[in-house]
């Protein structure tokens, strides 16, 4: 009879795992073993005869199937795969779906097209995003905020710095906006164009890339009606946009056509409940149907 103590459930494991529960307790110099002690143990044999979870489905001969060329995947790739597989793997994330009326924005844009041109900036809607979300985040301290690899201990932030996600050739970028809060429409967007554009020819520094209270990513140049992004720990949401679009509101028994746009929070349920979430983004579509609210 074994002396190691080790519960039915955990025996049986390793009896299908194919592991003796008597040679692992002596590897580790224990007379007690746990479920997790058997989670990526096996024999050579078991190990030999099952894969690892999920790799069987990739060990494919593509070119058996029809012609196929080869393209390694750039580092930059390789590090935001990795990222982004352990985010979705350990964040229980829920995405909010909403829309905002961005009348405003847009009177305002055409309507400082001039002064735009004068200065020299590009006064993109993203910009006025961005000043939306600061504001939102000063308005709701828990959405800024990151929550420690334990889970026991959440960080509240007492600074507002917005993350841009930037599509380049050599990968996914997300440069930061300090202070977003602090900083005026004029100075956010020429900031937007400055680190894009160093992004696409990879001249950003290791410091202008962390630290962000939450992340933006925006397709509304591209297209789509909504989709799932996926949160950027540390932060405990992140903020997607798509195409705006004309829908018809009615005034009473009057149609009135609206351009709104589509937004995605995306946000981490172990900090954020639903509740939290709906709140959030009934203020920030508040604050981007009027301007005027994000210089409060």
């Amino acid at each position: 009879m074994s002396e190691i103590i080790a519960s039915p459930s955990v025996r049986v494991l390793a009896q299908e795992k194919g592991i003796d529960i008597d040679a692992l307790a002596k590897k580790l110099g224990r007379t007690t073993i746990g479920r997790e002690d058997l989670e990526g143990t096996a024999t050579p044999a078991a190990a030999a005869a099952a894969p690892a979870a999920g790799t069987s489905y990739w060990n494919v001969d593509h070119s058996h199937y029809g012609p196929v060329t080869e393209e390694p995947m750039s580092r930059f790739a390789k590090v935001a795969s990795a990222n982004l597989s352990a985010a979705n793997q350990l964040i229980p994330q829920v995405t909010h779906h909403d829309r905002a009326d961005v009348s405003g924005i847009e009177a305002l844009r055409k309507a400082w097209k001039g002064e735009a041109i004068a200065r020299g900036v590009k006064l993109t809607a993203l910009a006025f995003h961005v000043k939306a979300l600061a504001r939102a985040l000063r308005e709701f301290p828990r959405f800024n905020a990151s929550l420690s690899a334990d889970g026991e201990t959440l960080y509240l932030k007492d600074f507002v710095h917005i993350g841009i996600a930037v599509d380049t050739p050599h990968g996914l970028m997300v440069p930061v906006i300090r202070d977003a809060d602090r900083k005026g429409l004029w100075q956010i967007a020429a900031e937007i164009t400055d680190l894009a554009s160093r992004a696409q020819a990879r001249k950003i520094a290791p410091d202008e890339m962390g630290g962000a209270s939450m992340s933006i990513s925006n397709l509304g140049g591209l297209g789509g009606t909504a989709f799932t992004p996926i949160v950027n720990p540390p932060e405990v949401a992140i903020l997607g946009i798509t195409r705006t679009e004309t829908i018809t509101v009615w005034d009473g028994e009057t149609p009135r056509p609206v351009p709104m746009v589509p937004l995605d929070l995306s946000y981490d349920h172990r900090v954020i409940n639903g509740a939290d979430a709906a709140c959030f983004m009934s203020f920030l579509a508040g604050v981007i149907a009027d301007p005027r609210r994000m210089m409060i």
